[in-house]
């Protein structure tokens, strides 16, 4: 977040986070409740990875789902009972204004009575049905190229796209990701992931991998 620091944020307390985020929802659970939306939506991250694999590879300290930012408020409406969190660089606003909304990108979803996390929104820049990189704007696509669904109808972010934001500074449950998925990448998948590293990330440890 580049933008000066709005008014109404606290400084995140990173040392609560795990025990705040040991309630997290799983994708089935969101599924139920934005089903019928018209809104464009996917499961994001280390889940959308897993929801392709097919099962569950590893815990999952929080759950991701992706949405277009001018959606937000038919999102946040399907939760009536729930709070809103702007969070960006150490910060979060509790219950997030406008302002809060404009300067950030991520929502973390909280159980105002517990102060449990359960989910959280990255609101994605785009046109129209046209999803952007919120990176590098080159990168554009049609939103229903960027998701597929799994056998019960739960929309998750490609592998492709799911690979490329944790290639920007992978940690070790990234790098695992990236090795227990890579089997299942067939060559068109793989020679997308490869051209966007090339692109976003020259040099990058995994295009050689993908090439081999």
């Amino acid at each position: 977040m580049t933008d000066p620091i709005p008014p109404g944020g606290v400084v995140l307390d990173a040392d609560a986070l795990e025990a705040r985020w040991a309630d997290a929802w799983r994708p089935v659970q969101v599924a139920e409740r934005l089903h019928g939306t018209n809104t464009p939506w996917c499961v994001a991250a280390g889940w959308a990875l897993d929801l392709f694999r097919g099962g569950q590879s590893r815990p999952h300290h929080d759950l991701e789902i992706a949405i277009p930012a001018s959606a937000f408020s038919d999102i946040r409406h399907r939760f009536p009972e729930l709070a809103f969190d702007a969070v960006g660089s150490g910060w979060v606003w509790p219950d997030a204004d406008a302002e809060a909304l404009a300067v950030t990108h991520q929502t973390w979803v909280r159980d105002p009575a517990s102060g449990q996390f359960l989910f959280d929104v990255f609101r994605e820049p785009h046109e129209d049905g046209t999803w952007i990189y919120r990176r590098d704007e080159r990168l554009r696509l049609p939103y229903d190229a960027i998701m597929e669904r799994t056998a019960d109808g739960i929309p998750y972010l490609i592998p492709e796209l799911a690979l490329l934001f944790k290639a920007k500074a992978p940690r070790p449950q990234d790098q695992a990701d990236f090795d227990g998925v890579l089997p299942l990448l067939g060559p068109t998948r793989r020679d997308a992931l490869r051209g966007w590293l090339e692109l976003f990330h020259p040099g990058h440890p995994w295009s050689a991998t993908l090439a081999g």
